[in-house]
């Protein structure tokens, strides 16, 4: 077998090294050739049975993008805003910040900003997904770095932190990061999913079974977080891995939003509606019931074109 000949699709010079170690078998190439596959660009693998023998086929990957619209909202107690966001056509992201006296506001306005640096270098057309992936994970440390230095130059600061909730989509994948209580939603077809998981007592105790959902409203540690960033250094947080398509639609928020609307209510209100329409039902219905908190809404379609390439930024971080 050729040893440094590549795989052509139409005019692509395909290259997939991996494959062949996961199939553990040789690939056929054109003219019933064997050929070997290098490493080059991200594939999707179609493997299927003929009369006569077993094929695999190599389709490219599409790229899907989030087309959002995001709003975020002091709330009816608050005085400030605490809470920042990002939108992009790559990466989406929610950072509700704690520790009064503006403090709160400048840990996340720090995440979102870090983040917002962080993206322009993971979207980088010359950027492989792995290292991509890699530098999206490790960008919770830099931030946690980053809110530790500005609390070191200015004591005032001490004590601050912030929750972060992103997805971060590349090619037909989405990944998952996520810190806190802020959360991740998907709404697809009819059904509402919780991709995040809140870093808090009670869903530990939830996930214990010491509680019950009917012990949270009155709970005395509700409110307690597990995990946030706070320049305290962080655990092991992995990405969450997510196959994209076509339609689904992502919800990111502050948890002025889940704390106040149940999934029912949450559901109802971004079903059937455009994004800014759904953003607006979502708030308004947080200030209905009372808006205790700063509320942040990111609403994110996942589209075949780009809509834009600009990072934006709201809340404390616009």
């Amino acid at each position: 077998m050729p040893q440094d000949r590549y795989f052509i699709l139409g005019n692509t010079q395909i290259a997939f090294e991996t494959i062949s170690a996961l199939f553990d078998r040789r690939l056929v190439g054109g003219h019933g050739e064997f050929w070997k596959i290098r490493t080059c660009t991200a594939m999707r693998v179609d493997e299927h049975e003929t009369e006569s023998s077993k094929e695999i086929s190599l389709i490219p990957m599409s790229q899907l993008y989030f087309a959002s619209a995001a709003r975020s909202a002091v709330g009816l107690v608050r005085k400030g805003n605490e809470d920042s966001a990002l939108t992009s056509p790559h990466v989406i992201a929610v950072a509700d910040g704690m520790g009064g006296h503006a403090a709160g506001e400048v840990a996340s306005k720090i995440a979102i900003s870090a983040l917002a640096e962080i993206t322009t270098v993971i979207t980088h057309p010359d950027i492989d997904s792995d290292s991509a992936d890699d530098l999206y994970a490790e960008s919770l440390h830099t931030i946690d770095a980053e809110i530790k230095g500005a609390s070191h130059e200015n004591p005032e600061l001490s004590g601050m932190g912030t929750t972060l909730t992103s997805l971060f989509i590349s090619q037909e994948k989405i990944a998952l990061l996520h810190i806190g209580d802020s959360r991740a939603y998907r709404l697809r077809a009819n059904s509402l999913e919780q991709l995040s998981l809140d870093h808090t007592v009670i869903q530990e105790l939830l996930s214990q079974g010491t509680i019950s959902e009917a012990d949270i409203a009155t709970h005395p540690q509700r409110s307690v977080l597990t995990q946030v960033l706070m320049g305290d250094g962080i655990t092991h947080a992995p990405l969450l891995i997510l196959e994209g398509k076509i339609k689904d639609r992502y919800l990111v928020c502050s948890d002025g939003l889940s704390s106040v609307l149940t999934e029912k209510e949450i559901k109802s209100l971004i079903k059937g509606k455009d994004r800014k329409e759904a953003v607006d039902a979502l708030i308004d219905a947080t200030y209905i019931n009372g808006a205790p908190d700063n509320v942040t809404v990111i609403i994110a379609d996942l589209v075949d074109s780009s809509p834009d390439n600009s990072v934006l930024t709201i809340g404390a971080a616009q």
